[in-house]
């Protein structure tokens, strides 16, 4: 099987970067193990897709498909620091429509992956396991685990942090692992958000509250592995009330949706996110603490920019030359090196159990929220992912 591009791995960055190349003259291959899975009830994993996502999902052809029943939009955002700190960001005060849309990622991945089974272009290889990959000067051959073999101008590894492509091409990575855990959850909610999300910077991790429709709310609470454990460990009533009385019991009495789940947190940089017939796009390529709720439109805007240097090629020139790459990795570059680090930073600012440090930070937090010009600053970042 002979294609332009082959992408391993059809979650969110990889299905979006096939979608985005539908009207390109290029043939594409997507590998992927198992399709996405229609849900009944809610998906326990659930984004906060910016605006800026919006908008490239609405050029995809995709945003306008979703269910809205199933999307709440964010109006609000309330951030406590540990001693009194308070920020707050509003659409409204802004001129904006939402800061941000809170919805699952098996909403937008069905959507996506439906685009591709329709696209003229791709070619879905699923379920299909990676076994093997060569990359030569003329191009690039993967095999499959079931013995079927495919040679591309390009492999884009789109396969998530614990990418097999970057460990097979033996990219370097440098992991800085948190010891937390992020513990996530659905709640029925007593009293209502009205499209208000909430974070906690507390001794105890990060705690943050999404909204969802239908008087839902999701939880993310970044935790120490010992917290997590005991989180994990509580049956639903314990662990509810444990949940409500972390945020201040602000939206009442709390009932669990779905099942909890957790997983470690860690950043990751990888040392080249392009090579010679080589590109890394997603959590392949970097990896973020989820107190930015950044993640999944780091993602998409690597898809997104990967897409038009490919698609914007005349006939003539190889998808796998490593110039071409190069233009993709240095557009590429800043985004994710700032989110780490200001991330980062934040996770080890509010760590620090020093007295000093706590009166600084909630210091801080009150002084920027008194300073328009810097919290119009942090909007139109989250909004248009630029400064």
């Amino acid at each position: 099987m002979n294609f332009d591009i082959v992408v391993v791995g059809g979650g969110l960055a990889g299905a979006a970067l096939g979608v985005a190349l539908r009207r390109s003259r290029l043939s594409i291959a997507v590998v992927e193990h198992a399709p996405p899975a229609r849900r009944s009830d809610w998906d326990q994993r659930v984004y906060a897709y910016s605006p800026a996502s919006a908008t490239f999902l609405s050029e995809l052809g995709v945003w306008s498909h979703l269910d809205r029943a199933r999307l709440m939009p964010v109006g609000e955002m309330k951030i406590f620091g540990d001693a009194g700190g308070e920020l707050r960001f509003s659409a409204y005060d802004s001129g904006l429509a939402e800061l941000a849309w809170i919805g699952e990622s098996s909403l937008v991945h069905l959507e996506l992956w439906e685009s591709l089974k329709r696209q003229h272009n791709v070619t879905l290889l699923c379920p299909g396991v990676p076994a093997d990959l060569v990359v030569e000067d003329g191009g690039v051959t993967l095999r499959l685990a079931d013995g079927r073999s495919i040679i591309a101008g390009l492999v884009v590894g789109a396969d998530g942090r614990d990418s097999w492509v970057r460990e097979t091409l033996g990219i370097e990575t440098k992991l800085t692992p948190y010891d937390e855990r992020a513990v996530v959850a659905n709640f029925r909610c007593e009293h209502m958000h009205r499209g208000t999300a909430f974070q906690w910077f507390r001794e105890d991790g990060v705690l943050a509250w999404l909204p969802l429709p239908d008087g839902l709310m999701s939880m993310v609470w970044s935790a120490p592995n010992t917290v997590a454990d005991e989180l994990m460990a509580m049956d639903d009533m314990d662990f509810c009330g444990r949940v409500a009385e972390a945020g201040g019991g602000r939206l009442g009495g709390l009932e669990v949706r779905t099942p909890r789940a957790a997983f470690p947190l860690r950043m990751m940089r990888v040392d080249e996110i392009v090579r010679p017939r080589v590109a890394l796009i997603g959590d392949a390529a970097h990896a973020i603490h989820p107190l930015s709720g950044h993640g999944i439109n780091l993602g998409f805007q690597d898809a997104k920019v990967l897409a038009q240097e490919l698609a914007a090629l005349p006939s003539w020139r190889d998808v796998g030359e490593h110039a071409v790459l190069r233009r993709y990795a240095r557009r590429r570059a800043e985004e994710p090196f700032l989110l780490q680090h200001l991330t980062h930073g934040l996770n080890r600012l509010f760590g620090a159990r020093n007295p000093l440090l706590g009166l600084l930070r909630n210091s801080g937090m009150n002084l920027t929220d008194r300073l328009p010009v810097v919290t119009d600053a942090l909007i139109r970042y989250a909004v248009n992912g630029r400064f």
